[in-house]
């Protein structure tokens, strides 16, 4: 019984795209007024689901002195937001969400971020497209910095499903009926075609500056006082995980990393002058995707949302 238990729980953990461990850590007592917290989900889930993202608000609340926390809904509804992680191509996405949090008063002095899976390149688009309210902290859990190749598993949805989305960004990720209709094909990065991708990305190649430098996008970036990349050592979702730290196969291949600050990524959009800084910071965490427990949330990200 135990054993169906665990099993049951870790599918609970892959099929929705965050599990939060009970622990037995105490409640710590925060003074001050932090910042408040916005938060993105990824996909295959939504703004409000108690066990994924509600779990990680409540969390939030408790160890902040009930700060402010804003889990964001893509649309008038919940089922327009799980869809939202499928079908909403992510420029609109973001374009939706700058002008939902300019109308936020709760906003105006700023707010730290944290977005899960593509959730945090969603969010990193807005930091360098939007910087009005201004994003102090972000920290993205899993995001896939630097694109995927490869979709093993497809959160909440049907093995046939997942077959055709895998199907699809294998054969024609790059065809435009495709990158206006499928997220994950926005960011979908072909080492073995790389002209292909910078040319026909619609999302991914442009927020990393590879098709032409947007140096608006740099400054924006540089003006957080941390961009915090969390990578899920035993990812079995996003493909390679070291995207999850920006860092991708070197082109031509789909065998070897290639090394952060060889990319030209790390030079272009301005992450080499955020290391300078000291404000880019690389976490790493046991598990599967987004599995993390509520001790290490509380122990490495709480203090983060506080200073």
């Amino acid at each position: 019984m135990r054993l169906a238990s665990c099993a049951f729980y870790l599918l609970s953990c892959l099929t929705f795209g965050l599990c939060l461990v009970n622990s037995s850590s105490s409640d710590s007592e925060v003074n001050g007024a932090p910042l408040p917290v916005v938060l993105w989900h990824g996909m295959g889930d939504t703004c409000c689901f108690p066990f994924s993202l509600g779990s990680i608000k409540k969390l939030i609340e408790e160890h902040t002195n009930g700060t402010y926390v804003r889990s964001l809904k893509i649309g008038g509804n919940l089922v327009l937001d799980y869809e939202s992680g499928f079908f909403i191509h992510p420029n609109k996405q973001v374009d939706y969400v700058c002008k939902q949090l300019a109308q936020d008063e709760k906003l105006t002095d700023g707010y730290n971020a944290i977005g899960f899976s593509q959730g945090g390149q969603f969010l990193r688009a807005l930091a360098q497209r939007c910087p009005s309210p201004p994003m102090r902290t972000l920290i993205s859990l899993g995001g896939q910095h630097q694109g995927i190749f490869g979709l093993p598993k497809c959160p909440t949805l049907k093995q046939s499903s997942c077959e055709y989305i895998t199907k699809l960004l294998n054969y024609a990720a790059y065809e435009d009926w495709v990158q206006q209709q499928l997220v994950q094909a926005t960011y979908w990065h072909d080492p073995l075609h790389e002209t292909s991708y910078r040319l026909k990305s619609t999302f991914l190649a442009d927020i990393n500056n590879e098709l032409y430098v947007n140096e608006r996008y740099s400054e924006n970036l540089n003006k957080l006082k941390r961009l915090v990349l969390v990578k899920f050592l035993n990812d079995t979702i996003v493909q390679p995980k070291e995207s999850q730290w920006f860092q991708f196969y070197e082109p031509g291949q789909d065998q070897h990393i290639q090394p952060l600050n060889q990319s030209k990524v790390y030079e272009n959009l301005g992450l080499a002058l955020l290391e300078q800084r000291k404000r880019l910071h690389l976490l790493s965490v046991e598990g599967d995707h987004l599995a993390i427990s509520k001790d290490w949330f509380v122990k490495h990200l709480v203090p983060m949302l506080l200073d």
